[in-house]
């Protein structure tokens, strides 16, 4: 099972960092992101399951797949953003991590414009 993979993978990494944080800070941040990387990486085939499943779904009703592929933008910037904040929170960096946080939110609106823009149009020609 993935997930006893990944709680160890947490588990130990979060030992160390104790460990080192107060000797080797800038370690111990390192150790942080190779952590999170390595997660990633094992959730990846996973990842790639659902987003061809969706895929699947979006094929038998017609969805047009740059809606798809939009929504599955956003998700990852979603959790890239995420991902960063966090990692500037571990370093202590609360203020770099907000500003993280607001350029995802940004870029989400952004990239949810089109979605948002069809929607309105179909509501539009729907009212008489």
């Amino acid at each position: 099972m993935e997930i006893i993979q990944v709680v160890v993978i947490g588990l130990v990494s979060t030992i160390i960092i104790l460990l080192l944080k107060d000797e080797r800070p800038e370690i111990a941040i390192q150790l942080s992101i190779a952590c999170g990387i390595i997660i990633f990486f094992i959730m990846l085939s996973k990842i790639t399951a659902v987003i061809q499943a969706l895929e699947q779904i979006a094929n038998k009703v017609n969805i047009d797949t740059v809606y798809l592929n939009t929504v599955l933008k956003i998700i990852g910037i979603a959790y890239i953003s995420s991902f960063g904040v966090e990692i500037c929170k571990d370093a202590g960096q609360n203020s770099i991590g907000s500003k993280i946080e607001f350029a995802g939110k940004i870029l989400i609106i952004i990239m949810a414009m089109p979605i948002i823009m069809a929607i309105i149009d179909m509501i539009i020609k729907i009212m008489p």
